[in-house]
């Protein structure tokens, strides 16, 4: 049996309608007052449970996903969310992923369902709460569950499933295709490295390519993480997870896109032949990079996959990475930091995450830094020494593979809700990918 909840904005917290008088008493007995969060059971006259009171707080100043307060409070059932809402999209958003669980592990557990929300897109809500929950289900699973190999088998099922075609580059055929660094990164895990790629639409299409870090586990390499660094390690795969999220959902809109997905899919283990601080790579580009650290491999496997998207110079190019912890300390781990070479594109981004939950911040290309890259001995080292910058100096090396591409952003996310907030559990997380589907959407929808 479908429940109703009658959600209720703070200041309108007597207007409830479709109440009786009994269970307005209910509700009085019970404090309820519409503040944020909160949720109040309305027994009818016969003592069952078929109706929720929900407050969604002060108008304006709640969070848009606040709706998933009730789905967290809740233990199973299928539920229909009524009220005015600011964005019932949203709030139907809200309330679905706030009921997510990550259950791959565990014995099955009752699940909370949303039957409808008043005044939404329910293919919208849908396709949106889809890929929020195939980056979650993939960030979530941990590196024996998912190596490079399982991986690969997902993506492929994946862009299938949507008819697109795929194909893979694998272990030493990365060397003779060139796509050397990503060769290197992970040459030394007991499962191949590779590089998947799909595409999907109209060939005539504008072209928008999607690019994601795939590293499935990172222990940092022979510049090794400290212990406790490396618990979510599991999760080094998120921006690739995002940008299956976001395919997905461009895929599902059917927007009017020739898309391209690349995927470059690693471990970075250690082993005799793990590469090491002080090596210098060959690169896709033809540019050689010095290693200046180990643990710093995602802009290495990235920088061959973006050369290659760049060789056909797309109308826009996407790249999500869970990519340095500098960009944590500058933005926390709420907040995607957002470089883009586009503003326009930026600021269309920025404007859409804000509303959707997906919020984004936008850190400078700041070209003074790029000599920070210096090295002696090679074109350019992949890391800036010291501590500053860190994120900015990361998104300036990876700028220095885009030649013909004009507008290109760059994601770096943490990709992992630390703490519990409005539909999104502890766990892995979507980050950018509402941003960019709806500023896309916009675009070419």
């Amino acid at each position: 049996m479908t429940k109703t909840i009658e959600c209720v904005w703070q200041d309108e917290a007597d207007q409830l309608a479709n109440l009786s008088e009994q269970q307005k008493a209910w509700l009085e007995a019970n404090g309820f007052k519409g503040r944020a969060g909160e949720l109040v059971a309305l027994p009818n006259a016969e003592g069952k449970i078929e109706k929720y009171a929900f407050g969604l707080g002060e108008k304006g100043k709640s969070h848009p996903m606040v709706t998933g307060l009730a789905a967290a409070k809740l233990s199973d059932g299928a539920f229909e969310l009524k009220g005015d809402f600011v964005d019932p999209n949203i709030a139907a958003l809200g309330f679905r992923l706030g009921g997510y669980k990550f259950t791959n592990f565990k014995k099955s557990e009752q699940k909370v369902e949303l039957a409808g929300t008043e005044g939404a897109d329910a293919h919208e809500v849908v396709l949106m709460a889809e890929a929020a929950e195939l980056a979650r289900d993939l960030i979530n699973r941990p590196a024996n569950d998912l190596g490079p190999d399982t991986y690969e088998k997902v993506i492929r099922d994946f862009a299938k499933s949507h008819g697109a075609d795929v194909r893979s580059i694998v272990g030493d055929d990365l060397l003779t295709q060139n796509f050397p660094m990503i060769h290197t990164v992970g040459r030394a895990s007991a499962q191949a490295p590779r590089l998947l790629d799909f595409t999907w639409g109209n060939q005539d299409a504008p072209k928008v390519t999607l690019v994601g870090k795939g590293v499935i586990f990172d222990s940092g390499g022979l510049d090794i993480k400290p212990a406790a660094n490396m618990l979510l390690m599991k999760k080094d795969m998120g921006g690739s997870a995002n940008i299956l999220g976001l395919a997905h959902a461009i895929m599902s809109a059917k927007l009017n896109v020739r898309l391209r997905v690349l995927i470059p899919v690693v471990e970075n283990a250690i082993s005799g032949s793990a590469f090491r601080p002080g090596d210098i790579l060959p690169s896709r580009d033809g540019m050689s990079v010095e290693i200046g650290n180990t643990d710093a491999e995602g802009r290495l496997i990235l920088a061959d996959a973006i050369t290659l998207a760049d060789e056909e110079s797309p109308e826009v190019m996407i790249d999500m990475a869970t990519l340095t912890g500098a960009a944590r300390v500058a933005v926390g781990t709420e907040l995607a930091a957002l470089f883009s070479s586009d503003d326009e594109f930026a600021a269309s981004m920025m404007a859409e995450g804000l509303p959707s939950a997906d919020p984004l911040w936008r850190l400078p290309l700041w070209d003074n830094y790029d000599e920070l890259l210096a090295s002696p001995v090679a074109d350019v080292n992949h890391i800036s020494p010291g501590g500053f910058g860190g994120a900015i100096t990361a998104a300036l090396f990876l700028r220095r593979f885009v030649k013909n591409t004009k507008n290109w952003s760059h994601f770096d996310m943490m990709a992992w809700a630390d703490k519990p907030r409005p539909g999104r559990p502890v766990g892995g997380t979507e980050q950018g990918q509402r941003a960019a589907y709806l500023a896309l959407k916009k675009r070419f929808g």
